[in-house]
């Protein structure tokens, strides 16, 4: 049971070990709550839930500096409003929750390190012997937030870098300077050395597109080069993928798609009508909204406000009672999860 959420978080090994190392008696009962209700509500085809979250993702900011061409975040086209989660927000939420939490991911929408308070926040979770992550486009990685990294107790950090010249780079990420992100990389490795930390566990990002698919070699090599502890590749969404994707790899190996023989797309992933996120995790935006799961980017389907309610009664509401219905019943009828990547990715 616990391997299955490892598994869904995709973690190296090391990291494995460390998120086994957050699970205490409480959190381990809270589980296998979760994972004996999943199974039975999969039998019966009916919402049965028991326990509470045991993965978190917090949504430090919606701002980012980049534009990247298939990001709600760097697009601006979000209708919710754009701001950095508060200090107190973040409180609530954790200690909330922290008993039956093992892991947090500092991560939705946005450039985490855009808000000034995230060190603090990961601190407060870190202390609470939660297993913390978070993921960077890597522009501010300047030597006074290097050692704040270190110091707040995260465990792990993506840095998604999509080319290996600034040309290939700026491809995706666009208004990007890769010197600026490989100075940043570099930066963040010898703060590690000098402060004689092993975290965080640096994992290098690529994310595959049509215009760098030819990179793969050379991003392996790029990646030791920074000194960095892992290579990992990551298939790109495509809000509009039916009828294709300029950005699409042609490889198909690659993508989170195939093309069927009448010349349209359709995810690769065959729909069951069953999600172990639905029971054991969930999203917080940085105004509060509880939603499903981190395809839900612009907050459709929210389920709550941990502003008014606690997480306990959101969880356990009428609301995500019936969505996780719906995902039992017709889950390929629900539009965030028709883009879904898990069990589709690829890993080098």
């Amino acid at each position: 049971m616990i391997l299955v959420f490892l598994n869904s978080i995709r973690p190296h090994f090391i990291n494995t070990l460390n998120i086994l190392n957050s699970i205490t008696l409480i959190r381990l009962v809270n589980a296998l709550k979760l994972f004996s209700s999943f199974k039975i509500a999969i039998l019966l085809k009916k919402p049965i839930h028991f326990g509470f979250p045991m993965a978190l993702s917090i949504e430090p900011t919606t701002a980012c500096n980049l534009g990247c061409p298939e990001c709600p975040s760097g697009l601006k086209q979000f209708t919710r409003k754009t701001g950095n989660l508060t200090l107190e927000l973040h409180q609530k939420i954790i200690n909330e929750s922290y008993k039956n939490l093992m892991y947090v991911n500092y991560y939705f929408q946005g450039e985490p390190y855009i808000n000034p308070n995230l060190f603090t926040m990961i601190s407060h979770s870190t202390s609470k012997n939660i297993f913390c992550s978070t993921s960077t486009n890597g522009h501010f990685l300047t030597d006074e937030n290097c050692k704040k990294t270190i110091y707040s107790g995260l465990q792990s950090l993506i840095i998604s870098i999509d080319g290996n010249s600034q040309e290939s780079y700026v491809e995706y990420r666009k208004n990007g300077d890769l010197e600026k992100v490989k100075k940043g990389a570099k930066n963040l490795v010898n703060w590690k050395n000098k402060l004689k930390s092993k975290y965080p566990y640096i994992i290098l990002q690529f994310l595959i597109v049509k215009t760098n698919e030819h990179l793969i070699n050379e991003m392996k090599a790029f990646c030791d080069e920074l000194g960095l502890n892992e290579f990992r590749i990551k298939t790109a969404q495509f809000y509009d993928f039916k009828n294709g994707n300029p950005l699409m790899p042609s490889n198909e190996q690659y993508s989170r798609y195939r093309k069927k023989k009448n010349g349209q797309y359709e995810l690769k992933n065959k729909f069951k009508n069953q999600c172990w996120r639905m029971w054991s995790s969930c999203v917080i935006t940085v105004n509060g909204e509880v939603v499903p799961c981190c395809f839900d980017k612009d907050a459709k389907y929210q389920l709550g406000m941990i502003k008014s309610k606690s997480l306990r009664r959101i969880w356990k509401s009428e609301d995500y009672t019936n969505f996780r219905s719906r995902i039992l019943t017709n889950r390929n009828g629900v539009d965030i999860c028709k883009n879904c990547s898990e069990g589709s990715e690829v890993w080098a």
